[in-house]
């Protein structure tokens, strides 16, 4: 019977412990982050704000609950913000429901067939340029509620109403005051974490929210304030009528767009959220199938859709939670606190909820990464941003698209490098390529096969060994021009990649020569997969078929490939040795034999080619 190992040689588990007290005080942290963001992206999103806290809710209770990542935290997102805000003015808040729903049910089904690794195959420029362009029309748009104005609409009148928005808000005192509030709001989300002492560990977002409120009920301050309404009342679940637009492409294409944008941010997001810990790694296949049931639930009951988020999630492990326990109770907290304290909401500035998303928006813009990307990779660089332009001047799911039509572009011509040599050796053109000849790279084939015909040489040589992948197109047209150049009497030598073979011309009409013993020893000892032609040896090539001359071969030689391997630089002198040894004493000192004159190994006259 065989004995159990002992037990230092088991490989220990790693099960994060977490300890209770440190679960809650994380979870009290996220509750804290979370509650700013999921009204702010609420009101950014054009819907009332309990609607984002009961995302919130379901973000922590149902996704929180479920398999897939640990601390990753998800909830109403400021990266769909613009989108459901465009997807609301077109077909109305009751509609959002129905949208979010069917995105849900489809992530649910992306995650039953394990397509949750395909969104980790999208280019990291495209991703990056689809936050910048979500992060950029954010900033611009939460600018005019940040000054107690209303965005004229676009993302590009949106820019261009900034300077008419700055001589507004100089005109109204009470403008000003809340653009100051905002201001505020952002210079402390970014300075906030600069701030020494256990002060820091107290969410910048929170903070600003107290400063708010405060100075709101200063007397003579006159700014808007949110408006928030019974949580239960604010649920309104789609009917018939609603599902009914089903039947519109309009909505299918909105439900499109969510799926793959809220599984993309998700899952991203895993993959960023991974790295700030050493715990489980995410299983993106249930983690995509929690997301789906959050946003099922969450158009069921007509709420915000569900993406995982980065500020949560930073905020989770840096408080040191381990389990999923952290991210579950906040959002416990936020249902009891929009149940219990709801007058509590109504005294928040929205200009301040407005200063936290162009926080968030600056940080999904991220202006150091386009310097980065352009001086790791300029191609990489294009991708991004003209995605993040497209995105702005057009829409979120036109720009994602021609991103990835951009990204398949720039991989096709990178993968399509073709190196073409041409030079010209005494009676003959030659013309070596290299890499990958695809279509791509046709019109610098036919450049290179142009030259060689026109260098007026009675021999073409076209050496395509070094050639990985070589396509139809290129294919066709290497072997017409071949045929072309035989038909006017040329001599055409055609080196083609993979195992030896020539074209069909009119020799082949006549019989072979049947090969000497000399060609056939060598032919025996050929392997298929290296690619250099084997040239005659002079010793064998005396005794070869008459159709060649001077070493040349003849219109309807076969050309070979031989081992490419480099032989040691003592090959020659020791091979010599050896052959002494093993047939001087039968052979005398003849040691000059060419290879096919005696059994076996070839003599040392045999020439290697490389």
């Amino acid at each position: 019977m065989a004995s159990s190992p002992p037990p230092s040689s088991r490989a220990p588990k790693t099960v994060p412990k977490g300890d209770l007290a440190t679960e809650i005080t994380a979870s009290l942290v996220v509750f804290l982050v979370a509650l700013p963001l999921c009204i702010g992206v609420a009101v950014a999103s054009g819907v009332p704000a309990e609607l984002g806290i009961i995302s919130g809710v379901i973000g922590g209770l149902v996704v929180g609950a479920a398999r897939g990542s640990t601390l990753q935290v998800s909830g109403p997102a400021a990266g769909l913000a613009a989108l459901v805000a465009e997807t609301v003015l077109e077909y109305g808040v009751a509609m959002l429901g129905v949208i979010v729903l069917f995105s849900g049910l489809l992530q649910i089904v992306l995650g039953l067939v394990r397509l949750g690794r395909f969104f980790q195959a999208i280019s990291l420029a495209v991703v990056q340029g689809m936050l910048a362009g979500i992060g950029l029309p954010l900033m611009f748009s939460q600018a005019y509620p940040a000054m107690d104005a209303k965005a004229p609409g676009t993302p590009l009148e949106n820019m261009a109403g900034v300077p008419g928005l700055l001589a507004d808000t100089f005109a109204d005192p009470q403008a000003l005051i809340a653009a100051v509030l905002g201001t505020v709001t952002v210079v402390l989300s970014f300075l906030w974490k600069k701030v020494p002492g256990p002060v820091r560990k107290v969410p910048a977002a929170l903070v600003a929210v107290g400063i708010g409120i405060a100075v709101a009920a200063l007397p003579g301050v006159e700014v808007k304030t949110l408006q928030v309404g019974n949580l239960l009342a604010s649920v309104d679940m789609p009917g018939p009528a609603q599902f009914a637009g089903l039947a519109d492409v309009g909505i299918i294409t909105a439900i499109l767009t969510f799926t793959v944008i809220a599984s993309a941010e998700s899952l991203f997001t895993a993959a960023a959220v991974d790295r700030m810990h050493d715990g489980p790694r995410t299983r993106y296949n249930p983690e995509l199938i929690a997301q789906g049931a959050g946003n099922t639930i969450a158009g069921l009951l007509g709420a915000l859709p569900i993406t995982a988020v980065v500020a949560r999630s930073s905020a989770n492990v840096q408080a040191g939670a381990k389990t999923r326990l952290s991210r579950t109770l906040h959002g416990l907290w936020l249902l009891a606190f929009a149940l219990l304290l709801p007058q509590v909401l109504a005294l928040i500035p929205i200009s301040v909820l407005a200063g936290v998303l162009v926080h968030s928006g600056w940080k999904l813009f991220a202006p150091e990464e386009f310097p980065k990307m352009w001086r790791q990779d300029r191609g990489e660089f294009a991708v991004m941003t003209l995605t993040t332009l497209v995105i702005v001047a057009t829409a979120l799911l036109e720009g994602v698209l021609f991103g990835l039509a951009a990204g398949i572009v720039l991989a096709a011509v990178r993968m399509s490098q073709t190196v073409i040599r041409q030079h010209v050796e005494e009676d003959t053109a030659k013309v070596v390529m290299a890499g990958n000849a695809t279509f791509l790279r046709l019109p610098q084939v036919i450049e290179a096969l142009e030259a060689a015909a026109e260098a007026g040489k009675p021999r073409i040589r076209l050496d395509l060994t070094g050639v990985t992948h070589l396509d139809h197109a290129c294919r066709s047209q290497v072997e017409e021009f071949t045929a072309q150049q035989r038909g006017k009497g040329l001599r055409v030598e055609l080196l083609m990649p993979g195992p030896a073979k020539r074209l069909p011309t009119e020799a082949d009409r006549e019989p072979e020569s049947v090969p000497d013993e000399a060609s056939a020893r060598a032919g025996a000892r050929l392997d298929p997969l290296p690619r250099r032609p084997v040239s005659v040896p002079a010793s064998a090539s005396a005794s070869a078929s008459a159709s060649t001359s001077a070493g040349a071969p003849g219109p309807t030689a076969e050309w070979f490939y031989l081992d490419t391997t480099p032989m040691p630089e003592d090959f020659a002198q020791r091979y010599a040795e050896e052959y002494a040894q093993d047939y001087g004493s039968v052979y005398g000192s003849d040691q000059g034999r060419s290879y096919g004159e005696g059994e076996g190994t070839p003599g040392p006259s045999y020439d290697y080619f490389r």
